[in-house]
């Protein structure tokens, strides 16, 4: 019997161990697609955080002199009705898109992991009452939730701040953003919810029955321990691509309410409002439609791809 070369063992021996995430990330490095979405997301992401630096010009300064001028090397995208600059407002308006897309998508996985999680692990009567709230929610048309709410709330908690204001004379309570902005996260995490719940209760309810879940029970482990040490990190594959497809409906969602009039409203610069101003004279002037609207389009797009991307990646079954 001839015996094994020591420099085999030794290379056997020095092999890295496998690792979920590095080999994830070879494989998405081979998705073109995948790859070009997150270069763009991460574009974005740069032009959200830095935009008051990036930007040539305030959102609010206004030249009047310069009205619905057409774009040019001053103004790359042109100017509004009011001599703002679109550049600009295109800037401002990424941070508005991604502050709403990540709180959004946050406040609704959140929910959605923890109501999913405890109606697949414990089963019924959870199950069933969490499943009931899951289809009634989805059951219910999302701008009609999301009228009925900023309908309803938004005049009193209007009144309550200013209130406040003539109580305390704090100016803070005069910034009605931070009502727009409370009420667009809680109505749109209200309605995003039920996708993350249902997809995290299949995973759960696929993991418990798995041998290392019955060892760690028959080893006297509580039921919570055993959800948060095994059940719920084992689930967050799928939920992670999941998200990175949320945070691109989330942005569309904003832009989609924000153009009916029930987001965030003027003068904070939002894609959806910027689109709805050009709507109305595109046809006299086209690139008060086309920057925010090819802008946000882009956006949905790499989201899109980048999901598409991170599901391959991380499904070892997929990969070649």
């Amino acid at each position: 019997m001839s015996a094994i070369p020591l420099s085999t063992v030794e290379a056997t021996q020095e092999e890295p161990p496998v690792n979920l995430w590095r080999d994830a990330w070879h494989r998405l490095k081979r998705n073109k697609l995948a790859l070009f979405g997150l270069i763009v997301v991460l574009i974005l992401a740069f032009t959200a955080i830095f935009g008051p630096y990036l930007a040539p010009f305030d959102y609010l300064s206004q030249d009047l002199q310069a009205r619905n001028a057409v774009p040019s090397l001053h103004h790359l995208f042109g100017t509004d009705d009011l001599g703002r600059d679109v550049f600009s407002r295109v800037v401002f308006g990424t941070r508005t898109a991604f502050l709403v897309a990540i709180v959004v998508t946050l406040i609704a996985v959140s929910i959605g992991l923890v109501l999913g999680a405890i109606a697949g692990f414990f089963g019924n009567p959870f199950d069933s009452a969490i499943m009931w709230l899951t289809d009634v929610t989805m059951s219910v048309p999302n701008l009609l939730l999301v009228v009925v709410i900023n309908a309803s709330l938004k005049t009193p908690i209007a009144k309550w701040m200013e209130a406040q204001y003539m109580a305390t004379l704090n100016p803070f309570y005069r910034q009605t953003i931070w009502v727009d902005f409370f009420l667009v996260f809680g109505s749109m995490a209200l309605i995003s919810w039920p996708p993350y719940a249902r997809l995290v209760r299949a995973q759960v309810l696929s993991i418990r029955s798995r041998p290392y879940i019955t060892a760690a029970q028959a080893l006297g482990l509580s039921n919570w321990v055993i959800m948060k040490r095994y059940v719920v990190p084992n689930a967050l594959g799928p939920l992670i691509v999941s998200v990175s497809a949320g945070l691109g409906t989330a942005m569309v969602l904003e832009s989609a309410f924000s153009f009916l009039g029930v987001g965030v409203n003027p003068p904070t610069p939002s894609w959806g409002n910027m689109i709805s101003d050009g709507l109305r004279v595109w046809q006299h002037y086209p690139h008060l439609l086309a920057a925010p609207a090819a802008v946000l389009g882009l956006a949905s797009v790499a989201f899109s791809f980048l999901g598409d991307g991170l599901n391959d990646a991380l499904n070892p079954r997929g990969s070649k």
